[in-house]
């Protein structure tokens, strides 16, 4: 919820490849051979269930750029397969024999520690160096509140429309809750937070009485 893929659409659209497919793969949401399957492909026949040829997410971002959301959550095997394809870009699909080759740009993102799961041997080091090559630090929000007014803004634009609304701002009170807030659930708490408030709401600005309720409030 601090906005990873927000900065993974930015990569994108300010690139040489912005015209180029953008692939999206939450790498946590999938078992391990639902996930192979998805990101290699697999043949007809494969497995059961495997009736037609499925190509897989690599080969579909291929000129472009694939995203791996929760890559720390990938299992050993995967992570093999992965570390071939980011070092030769070839794979093979699920119960293939044809090699294929691809050119995609990867950009993964994880919320673990990445060297601690190195340490614990639950992640490869090899792939972890690989896959380390730019690296960007996206702070949690309690740690970049200067952000909340700029996000708090976008929402209520958001929010207005959607609702057909015409709120036009915060009451001091409502500003004050908003900044002081620790937001353990990051952009996506503060998103549900604006969205539920402009419901709420029924004057043409939010006051404290309107945003949901906290524990530490």
């Amino acid at each position: 919820g601090v906005g990873k893929e927000v900065v993974a659409d930015s990569i994108q659209k300010y690139s040489s490849r912005a015209d180029k497919p953008f692939i999206k793969v939450h790498c946590a949401a999938l078992s391990e051979s639902l996930l192979e399957s998805e990101l290699f492909g697999h043949e007809k026949g494969a497995f059961t269930g495997a009736e037609n040829l499925h190509k897989g997410k690599f080969l579909l971002a291929d000129g472009g750029t694939i995203f791996l959301d929760e890559i720390g959550e990938i299992n050993p095997s995967v992570q093999v397969k992965l570390l071939r394809v980011l070092q030769e870009k070839k794979f093979e699909r699920v119960g293939g024999e044809d090699t294929i080759e691809v050119d995609v740009r990867v950009i993964a993102a994880t919320n673990k520690k990445l060297e601690e799961e190195v340490k614990e041997k639950r992640f490869r080091e090899d792939l972890y160096f690989r896959l380390k090559g730019i690296e960007i630090e996206v702070p949690p929000l309690r740690e970049r509140k200067d952000d909340i007014p700029l996000l708090v803004n976008n929402f209520l634009l958001k929010y207005n429309q959607e609702n057909n609304k015409n709120i036009r701002g915060f009451s001091n009170s409502a500003k004050n809750i908003l900044f002081n807030y620790d937001w353990p659930g990051n952009i996506r708490e503060l998103q549900h937070c604006i969205e539920s408030a402009v419901v709420m709401s029924s004057g043409d600005e939010i006051e404290a009485e309107d945003l949901p309720k906290k524990p530490d409030r």
